[in-house]
């Protein structure tokens, strides 16, 4: 069986899927799937706990979760922002992550699918993200669900 028939079974029997908005007391759960995403990047905790509760304040920020059984299995965070070149509002996603164990069942599928929803709700012309080098298995997600590689991202440090 193929993993997106797999994906499609796991889904169907389980049934208890939903994708919600979180609130302040889901960053704990949130945050061992931060851990996921960054492997090698030390987190600090508190700091990324108050960049959360700012982003569930701000107009410009989206973040969704995935439950399953009353458990979080996925998280992602959408930002919409004034863009000249889009002559409107730009869509990025700057974090999805599905817990590994809960990956390629169609999950981060569904998740997707919201975050296009909602960029659509907030008449984005556009959705864009980052994908880090050594990601391939998200790059192949990414193509298969209809995104291109149109740009290189440049970034610096600021001290």
């Amino acid at each position: 069986m193929n993993d997106l028939k797999k994906g499609h079974d796991f889904l169907n029997k389980m049934g208890r899927i939903s994708i919600t908005k979180p609130d302040k007391g889901d960053f704990e759960d949130i945050f061992p799937l931060l851990k996921q995403l960054w492997e090698n990047k030390p987190l600090n905790g508190k700091k990324l706990k108050e960049v959360f509760l700012r982003g569930l304040e701000s107009v410009n920020q989206e973040y969704f979760i995935v439950k399953l059984n009353g458990g979080i299995i996925g998280f992602a965070s959408l930002t919409i922002k004034n863009n000249l070149w889009q002559e409107g509002n730009l869509a990025h996603i700057d974090e999805l992550i599905v817990d590994q164990q809960f990956r390629k069942r169609g999950v981060g599928t569904k998740l997707l699918e919201q975050i296009i929803a909602t960029a659509k709700e907030r008449e984005c012309k556009r959705i864009e993200l980052d994908s880090a080098f050594h990601r391939k298995e998200a790059h192949a997600f990414y193509k298969i669900k209809g995104f291109e590689n149109r740009a290189f991202l440049f970034s610096k440090k600021i001290v």
